[in-house]
């Protein structure tokens, strides 16, 4: 199996990871966080008076909204190279990240609806503004899933050579866990779990940023790794 694909795939994460920090930045809902205290009114003057930049970055996320998809995908390939006697893992890995990516679409177009209109009720927008920060922050539930699947397929791994370190299974399931709170966002206004706090939001946003440049770090040298054995046993 030729390694080239792999990492042509693995290089497009850091323009990505480029273009995702850029469209951080210049999203006026994040700079700093829309609270969930604001009123209907509060909301609708919000994005009455912020349209253009709205709407620039979620043309701009829809264009970028899969970019992190190719290195989940070499994720996906190098799990299905480990020694579990099974591919259930792989199957339960992509179709978690397919669902994590709509999600994060969703939130995309609820903010892009809410700003195309900016004159409609102000009730209406403030329920579009929900539902793309509850589709943004609450769904945590597809990467906990994805991620220890990923783990337990190198905890399982029964190859005299392991493809990944047990390191990397434990920072996964680390991970894991620190997302999990987000979850409870929707039960909260205020406070670190609100979907503008600490934990649901801070917090989120840093783990999963950490967790794209370690795995693009683990993925890089195992398929290096990879294509340095095939080049031996040829």
């Amino acid at each position: 199996m030729s390694t080239r694909g792999q990492r042509i795939l693995l290089w497009t994460a850091p323009p990505a990871v480029a273009l995702f920090v850029l469209a951080y930045f210049l999203f006026p809902p994040f700079s700093p966080p829309l609270s969930p205290t604001l009123t209907p009114d509060e909301v609708a003057v919000f994005f009455r008076d912020h349209t253009t930049g709205i709407l620039g970055v979620v043309i701009l996320c829809n264009l970028i909204a899969g970019s992190l998809v190719p290195l989940f995908a070499v994720t996906a390939v190098q799990i299905s190279r480990t020694g579990t006697s099974s591919s259930v893992f792989t199957y339960a890995y992509v179709i978690c990240v397919g669902a994590g990516t709509t999600a994060f679409i969703l939130a995309d177009y609820c903010w892009g609806v809410a700003a195309f209109r900016p004159d409609r009720d102000p009730q209406l927008i403030s329920l579009l503004n929900d539902m793309a920060w509850f589709f943004f922050i609450a769904p945590v539930g597809t990467i906990v899933v994805q991620n220890l699947c990923f783990a337990l397929s190198i905890y399982l791994d029964s190859r005299p050579d392991p493809i990944f370190a047990r390191w990397v299974a434990h920072f996964n399931v680390a991970v894991s866990a620190l997302l999990i709170p987000s979850a409870f966002s929707i039960l909260h206004t205020s406070g670190p779990l609100a979907w503008d706090g600490a934990v649901s939001f801070t917090l989120r946003l840093i783990v999963f940023a950490g967790y794209i440049v370690v795995m693009f770090l683990v993925l890089l040298r195992t398929v290096q790794r990879q294509g340095s054995e095939q080049a031996v046993l040829a």
